[in-house]
C-alpha cells in the first residue's frame, strides 16, 4: 500500500504563490504516476495536475496552465505542485494521489487513483 501525505497549504493574498509537497511511502514510489486534484466547497473534486513516473511527461488542467508547476523527485519519493498568481479560484483543499501507470503515462482521470492523501487547505483572500 501506498500512503501520501500533503504538505505546504495555508493563507496567501492574490498574485501570491505557494509550493504543496506531498510525501510517499514504500520502495516503488517511481513505478507510479502522482497527480493533483482539488476540491472547493459545494463543488466537485477535479483534476489540476499529473505526472508520470520519471516526471518526464506532464499535464495541467486548463484552469492552471500556465501559473501551476508538477514535479516529482524519486529518490525523495516526493511530488511537488508549485502554484504562482494564485487566485481566489485556487481556494480548495488539494489532494495528492498515486495510481501505476506505465513508464510516459499521465493519469487525468480521479478514478483511475489507487492511492489519495489527506488533503492541504489552500486559501487565496480576494
Amino acid at each position: 500500500q501506498v500512503q501520501l501525505v500533503e504538505s505546504g497549504g495555508g493563507l496567501v493574498q492574490v498574485g501570491d504563490s505557494l509550493r504543496l509537497s506531498c510525501a510517499a511511502s514504500g520502495r516503488t514510489f517511481s513505478a507510479y504516476a502522482m497527480g493533483w486534484f482539488r476540491q472547493a466547497p459545494g463543488k466537485e473534486r477535479e483534476f489540476v495536475a499529473g505526472v508520470s513516473r520519471s516526471g518526464d511527461n506532464t499535464g495541467y488542467a486548463d484552469s492552471v496552465k500556465g501559473r501551476f508547476t508538477i514535479s516529482r523527485d524519486n529518490a525523495k519519493n516526493t511530488v511537488y505542485l508549485q502554484m504562482n498568481s494564485l487566485t481566489p479560484e485556487d481556494t480548495a483543499v488539494y489532494y495528492c494521489a498515486a495510481d501505476w501507470a506505465p513508464e510516459t503515462v499521465v493519469v487525468l482521470t480521479g478514478p483511475l487513483y489507487k492511492y489519495w492523501g489527506q488533503g492541504t487547505q489552500v486559501t487565496v483572500s480576494s
